[in-house]
């Protein structure tokens, strides 16, 4: 509804929305893409200093954005309303992937339990099984880690391999996810004092164990349950970007952080959205890799089309570590299989492995 406070709406822009070729018009290095506007029929507005006069009361109005940040200033020149929206265009994540795992940390255990036989740490089954995916597939592989488990937790770890950590860095990235598996949701009630101390013991062991170059600016909390104040102490400890599902409006868990139920939607369709306000970039998960069979995941991530049939512009692939081993209650023998299949998918429909911080880099 307009009223005269608002007198014009925007029907297809966010504020923090990123935008990429496929959005609009390439021309000179710039994209030009239509705003849908709902406004009063005749109203004047000024969309980025150019006077545009609406002759109906849903119309298209062209803007064009440089590469990077962009600001879209629209003004109502009979009730002077007007909104400023921030949003980015980037040729730099359109069909990109990324493989995410959580839960990591039983093949660090392993890594410390047989640090006297390990002459690699390739030599560990999983990270083995890792390498020869990035071999195969050109596969970049992020690994979210709690810092604790039976008899195990990330300061015994050794760091005879740091070397070696330093100079796979091109693919794999080590992030914080909890202190441990449990409880659930561990902290979607908790304090900014909690979060920060518990990012804090994780980052200081992966610094020492596997060097700077190796801890990223990404992650995916525990549950993705972290309250706003728990993100604003990850912000503070080096996370720009936060992963998670974002479900809503059915009867999943939402694994989405602070957000609304508004924003979970937007996101939803939208899978990347930037809350200026935080300066937070959300990156909605593809698929848990692991909740599929492996006879559906090509249909399943096809599913992800949009209404013009066109997949996601950037695709993360989530799966967690435990599901690997024979010995947990939940092992699945055809682990390494559904994670290649979704790999072969992505390489099938013209992906190329990412990591989020270079597919939406601001220069």
């Amino acid at each position: 509804m307009i009223t005269s406070e608002t007198s014009f709406k925007l029907l297809n822009i966010w504020d923090g929305d990123y935008f990429s070729n496929r959005d609009g018009v390439v021309n000179n290095h710039q994209l030009e893409i239509q705003l849908q506007i709902r406004a009063a029929l005749n109203s004047k507005l000024l969309v980025n200093g150019e006077e545009v006069i609406a002759d109906q009361t849903v119309f298209h109005c062209p803007v064009t954005l440089k590469k990077g940040e962009n600001t879209i200033h629209i003004v109502d020149q009979k009730s002077g309303h007007e909104r400023k929206l921030v949003v980015y265009y980037l040729d730099t994540f359109e069909k990109k992937y990324r493989l995410s795992i959580d839960d990591c940390i039983w093949f660090l255990k392993d890594l410390h339990e047989h640090r006297h036989q390990y002459k690699s740490l390739f030599d560990n089954p999983y990270l083995k099984f890792l390498k020869q995916l990035h071999e195969d597939y050109e596969t970049k592989i992020h690994l979210n880690l709690f810092y604790s488990t039976e008899d195990f937790n990330l300061s015994e770890m050794t760091d005879q391999y740091k070397s070696e950590w330093e100079s796979n860095a091109d693919w794999i990235q080590l992030s914080f996810h909890a202190e441990s598996e449990f409880p659930d949701m561990p902290y979607v009630d908790a304090s900014y004092q909690k979060v920060e101390e518990d990012c804090a013991k994780v980052h200081k062991e992966i610094l020492r164990f596997a060097g700077p170059t190796l801890l990223s600016t990404t992650t995916t909390v525990h549950w993705g349950s972290a309250n706003l104040e728990g993100c604003r102490a990850l912000k503070v400890a080096g996370y720009k970007s936060l992963v998670g599902y974002f479900n809503v409006d059915d009867d999943l868990p939402p694994v989405s952080y602070y957000l609304s139920t508004d924003q979970r939607r937007h996101l939803k369709q939208r899978y990347i959205w930037r809350d200026k306000e935080e300066d937070l970039l959300f990156v909605r998960a593809s698929m848990v890799v692991d909740t599929v069979a492996l006879e559906e995941i090509d249909s399943h991530l096809n599913k992800n089309a949009d209404e013009e049939g066109r997949l996601p512009r950037f695709a993360d692939f989530l799966v967690h570590e435990q599901y690997f081993y024979s010995h947990y209650f939940n092992y699945q023998r055809d682990y390494r299989d559904r994670i290649i299949a979704a790999v072969k998918w992505a390489k099938k429909n013209g992906y190329t492995s990412a990591f989020v911080e270079n597919s939406f880099k601001i220069k």
